[in-house]
């Protein structure tokens, strides 16, 4: 074999291993981790404004409903967001108002205050109260927002088919251990990218919660759950919310999102 031969060999054979690293980087990096998914969730279009009408549906354990209409809107602030809402009915929930700011940076602490027309007062929901339920319901305050993907260190269990859907299986666990739970375990639709299922665990590891989202489709070309189910094991209890209406990016006012506007216990 001459010089030009084995030169050209060599070459050759750079090329190809050079191209072999180059595909196993690329797949190194693209290669789907539990906080890849959790960040493709959260980021995941989902309108900058929101206005929903929605029914709340309470069951307690001897099967006995109680509803409520209620009037929700929020808007994005860059990576934050803002959000109130206020119950319309029955009598005796009629302007009892939620507002909360959450921020991206876990670093900075979530906003919530709750409005009682009864007393007339505005309680801000600080500390421990966020692990209190909502209104008898079977949502923490803490639930009523969106955890931060930095705030809980996730993992990939899994892929799997719910009715013939393709989900993820992730598990999240909080960094902070002194959070209610333990663990969640999310199956993740992943044309949609939105959770269609999840458990929650209490700081024993044992299931307390459920929550299941249904009637999923697009709505002004932004996959949403139309009716979304937490059925709370340990206490037997169960809360539906359904979306009656909702509407995306309709121009909303800042100053909706104020406490001043709790006080109102409706909006304008």
């Amino acid at each position: 074999m001459n010089n030009r031969v084995k030169i050209i060999t060599l070459w050759i054979v750079f090329l190809l291993g050079l191209n072999c690293y180059i595909n196993f980087a690329y797949a190194q990096s693209t290669e789907l981790t539990g906080k890849n998914i959790a960040l493709k969730v959260h980021n995941r279009p989902d309108g900058d404004e929101r206005k929903s009408i929605m029914q709340m549906t309470l069951i307690n354990r001897r099967g006995k409903t109680r509803k409520r209409s209620i009037l929700s809107l929020s808007k994005d602030y860059g990576e934050d967001k803002k959000s109130i809402m206020f119950f319309q009915s029955p009598a005796n929930v009629k302007g009892t108002g939620f507002l909360q700011y959450e921020y991206e940076n876990p670093s900075k602490e979530d906003n919530k205050w709750l409005y009682l027309p009864a007393l007339k007062k505005v309680r801000r929901i600080i500390g421990s109260s966020k692990n209190d339920y909502f209104m008898g319901t079977d949502f923490t305050y803490d639930d009523m927002g969106k955890r931060a993907v930095d705030e809980d260190n996730h993992k990939l269990l899994r892929e799997e088919e719910i009715d013939s859907l393709k989900c993820w299986v992730v598990e999240s666990i909080p960094k902070d251990k002194g959070y209610m739970y333990s663990k969640t375990i999310k199956w993740i639709r992943q044309d949609a990218l939105i959770p269609i299922k999840v458990e929650f665990y209490d700081k024993q590891g044992v299931l307390l919660k459920i929550l299941t989202m249904q009637d999923i489709r697009k709505q002004e070309g932004i996959w949403t759950a139309f009716k979304m189910e937490m059925d709370n094991i340990q206490e037997k209890h169960k809360t539906i919310l359904e979306i009656k209406e909702i509407n995306y990016n309709i121009g909303l006012k800042d100053n909706l999102f104020r406490v001043s506007t709790l006080e109102r216990g409706r909006i304008k």
